[in-house]
């Protein structure tokens, strides 16, 4: 049952009782959706920051934010910015436990072969079996990885700089999500903080859309073939 179901208040009375809950408890409170609303991580609620799937123009930078994992989830997002608003999409998501780099790899690949992948510093791990670096069993799978870990452009790779520009986004209107990415919402209600500290569990797509966040500057747009003139002959040729 939501407040909507409480057919004893008139609109305006339901409203009135919605405004007066802290925004980030207002979907846990009128419509029973579970949240965590003690050391909350990030106190906006859903509906300022979803939005309806759209087809993102071609000429938006676009990036992957990888989170490796195999006890838990692997999880991936594509980003999109549009520069002209400063506004990021997280536009698609990826999570799945124990799978190897081929089964990631593949379910990412469609997102677009050409989008840079940024991934975070365990990424330089060795894999046990081949020897090689988490990263570089990646690119061999075909995703266009970064040549190094992700970092903010000023420098260090830490979490709590990442999330600050994260909710900065969100409570300016410039971090958006689209509402196809189930995952990522189920994570923002429960990420929340215990005695101060970021509790880092189930936050594996949140965290690729914080490590793709940090190297948005590393974002490049659908290359695209443009129309050139023969020099002999007729018509034109792409």
């Amino acid at each position: 049952m939501t407040i909507d179901d409480a057919e004893h208040y008139s609109p305006a009375q339901r409203q009135a009782i919605i405004d007066s809950y802290p925004e980030h408890e207002r979907e846990a409170r009128t419509k029973g959706i579970p949240t965590l609303g003690s050391g909350v991580v990030f106190p906006i609620g859903d509906d300022r920051i979803t939005c309806a799937p759209f087809a993102i123009p071609w000429d938006w930078p676009r990036i992957n934010g990888l989170d490796f994992g195999w006890d838990h989830p692997f999880g991936a997002t594509n980003l999109a910015w549009d520069r002209d608003h400063d506004v990021v999409y997280v536009t698609a998501e990826y999570f799945e436990r124990q799978q190897t780099p081929i089964v990631h790899a593949a379910a990412i690949k469609p997102w677009g072969e050409w989008i840079p992948c940024a991934w975070p510093h365990d990424g330089l791990q060795h894999d046990k079996g081949s020897g090689d670096q988490l990263a570089v069993l990646y690119g061999k799978q075909g995703l266009n990885m970064l040549p190094d870990h992700a970092t903010h452009e000023a420098g260090g790779n830490g979490v709590e700089a990442g999330i600050t520009d994260m909710l900065d986004r969100m409570k300016t209107g410039r971090w958006k999500v689209f509402s196809t990415c189930g995952g990522w919402f189920a994570e923002k209600r429960g990420y929340h903080r215990k005695d101060g500290i970021i509790v880092k569990e189930r936050d594996d797509v949140i965290s690729s859309s914080r490590v793709g966040l940090m190297m948005m500057r590393f974002a490049c747009a659908e290359p695209r073939k443009h129309a050139v003139a023969p020099r002999h002959g007729g018509g034109w040729m792409s």
